[in-house]
């Protein structure tokens, strides 16, 4: 059995340990701005925070995720109002939009650990992100914007 806390909302599950935490989230949660993109953590689209560091759901567990506080694009800020999200839009950031939460989750682990990131930095931090659109510069762009920057 594992207990954990999913934007906010003790939960306790009793399936299977090595479930992804991508598919508890996005089946038994009902939080599907979660998305799977490769499976394998390459890509980013279903990047939440654990603890508030940004990880792969697609790789992370149930086990990996008992005892501790899961944060998804739907509990990062329930009225969007987060400074990537205002971020976000304020530049018209998305194209197609599928990978943009797993982007907002990663930016926004970044500012906490770095409120004033270095453009090597943003870059380096966002690199595990992929962007089908190749909207690369409008989301650089953002997290410098979130940041406070220009």
């Amino acid at each position: 059995m594992a207990n954990l806390t999913v934007n906010g909302e003790k939960r306790t599950f009793s399936g299977d340990p090595n479930l992804p935490l991508l598919w508890y989230l996005r089946d038994e949660v009902a939080l599907t701005g979660t998305k799977f993109g490769c499976g394998v953590g390459v890509c980013g689209a279903c990047t939440i925070h654990l603890d508030g560091e940004a990880v792969r759901s697609c790789l992370t567990t149930i086990a990996m995720a008992d005892g501790k506080s899961v944060t998804t694009i739907e509990g990062l800020s329930p009225d969007g109002e987060h400074a990537v999200q205002k971020a976000w839009r304020q530049l018209s950031v998305p194209q197609c939009g599928y990978c943009q939460a797993g982007q907002i989750m990663q930016a926004a682990a970044l500012l906490t650990k770095n409120r004033a990131p270095s453009d090597e930095q943003i870059v380096e931090e966002m690199s595990g992100n992929l962007c089908r659109c190749g909207c690369y510069q409008r989301i650089h762009a953002a997290v410098r914007l979130a940041a406070g920057g220009v």
